[in-house]
């Protein structure tokens, strides 16, 4: 499948989509409009340029559009974190991750997960 490379905007609907499952545009600008002052015709639009693109369906077979997300959340991150690994980074992955640890600190939580994950790293090799 040709990746696919969401906007800021059209990320801000996938993270919406992701979570609800599916929704009227009505219902993502709703949600949008709680942190975003824009138009529902603006929405309307970028959702329609998201079927476009393949980034989401529409079940048109009511009057109302009923869209859902195309691709997955784990396979944009993936995709878009490579990129920004390349791009910002220089490929090194090791940057990426120490930037963003001292950017913001984990709880203690997080810190068990990150542990855990190269845990799992190590002993894969």
């Amino acid at each position: 499948m040709k990746k696919l490379k969401p906007t800021e905007s059209e990320l801000e609907i996938l993270q919406v989509l992701w979570q609800k499952g599916n929704a009227t545009v009505r219902e993502v600008h709703e949600v949008l409009s709680l942190h975003k002052d824009s138009g529902y015709t603006t929405t309307l639009k970028l959702m329609q340029i998201m079927y476009e693109k393949g980034l989401v369906v529409r079940n048109d077979q009511s009057k109302t559009h009923i869209y859902q997300p195309n691709v997955t959340k784990e396979n944009t991150q993936q995709q878009l974190v490579g990129k920004m690994i390349h791009n910002l980074f220089g490929g090194s992955t090791t940057a990426l991750v120490m930037q963003a640890l001292g950017s913001n600190k984990p709880n203690l939580e997080e810190l068990d997960a990150i542990q855990n994950l190269l845990n799992d790293l190590k002993k894969a090799e």
